[in-house]
């Protein structure tokens, strides 16, 4: 797979370690497989796919806001049945096949996140954060108990994961405001606010912590830890989840 997103724009790194991702500029367009997808808009970005015969992309179906009418669409039900439901999480999603175009974006303000995936890897990705897959790209979930509190109430935190076995693929996430990416050594910790969380390498170990910090009533505040080896994305625009004990 080939992709002609501005990847040569020299990286934006703050002395922390954190990678500004770059910006895809309004109409830039980019090589998958044998489709192409051109990027418009900036505020709130559109993805329009031009889809080759031999190709489909996978989406919740919210995110799609026009197509060709000769595209067919179809659903594909994910693993986790109620469980994912119970959770918010949708257990269908809908699937676009080529030829023809196809576009999708978020309803709220943010950026593209592109993200070619190579064979043999896994990414997990916050829930309803991913615009788009390509077919080729395996799709499961992964359920983090501990942030129960934090993000549902009591259902804990549900992760889409992304896997690609022999064949390579494109994934698209939506970041709220900005998305910074860290890559972490084997054993180097962060705490990240559950909330900002966007994207993170399989190989990256997540869990609850809490911190004991008196604020008013509360307590204590829920932070996600995370532990290298991989990569993690965070979105600089989130919403702020209270957690009760």
């Amino acid at each position: 797979m080939t992709c002609g997103a501005p990847l040569d724009v020299r990286d934006k790194v703050s002395d922390s370690g954190w990678r500004e991702a770059p910006r895809l500029k309004d109409m830039t367009e980019f090589r998958f497989s044998m489709s192409t997808c051109q990027v418009e808009g900036e505020l709130v970005p559109v993805a329009e796919l031009n889809l080759a015969p031999q190709d489909g992309v996978y989406f919740e179906h919210h995110v799609l806001l026009w197509k060709d009418g000769g595209v067919p669409l179809s659903s594909l039900k994910t693993q986790g049945g109620m469980k994912r439901t119970l959770g918010g999480m949708p257990h269908i999603v809908t699937v676009a096949n080529g030829p023809g175009r196809v576009a999708f974006s978020h309803n709220h303000p943010g950026e593209l996140v592109v993200l070619p995936l190579h064979p043999g890897m896994e990414l997990d990705v916050r829930e309803h954060a991913f615009l788009l897959a390509s077919h080729s790209i395996q799709y499961s979930f992964v359920r983090i108990k501990g942030l129960a509190n934090v993000l549902h109430g009591g259902s804990g935190m549900f992760m889409d994961r992304f896997i690609t076995a022999q064949y390579p693929g494109l994934l698209m996430l939506h970041g709220n405001g900005d998305v910074l990416e860290r890559t972490l050594r084997p054993g180097e910790k962060i705490m990240v606010e559950p909330g900002g969380f966007l994207y993170k390498d399989a190989t990256v170990q997540m869990q609850a912590v809490q911190l004991p910090v008196k604020i008013g009533l509360m307590r204590h505040i829920y932070m996600a830890e995370m532990t290298g080896p991989g990569r993690v994305g965070i979105q600089s625009a989130y919403v702020h989840h209270h957690a009760g004990d």
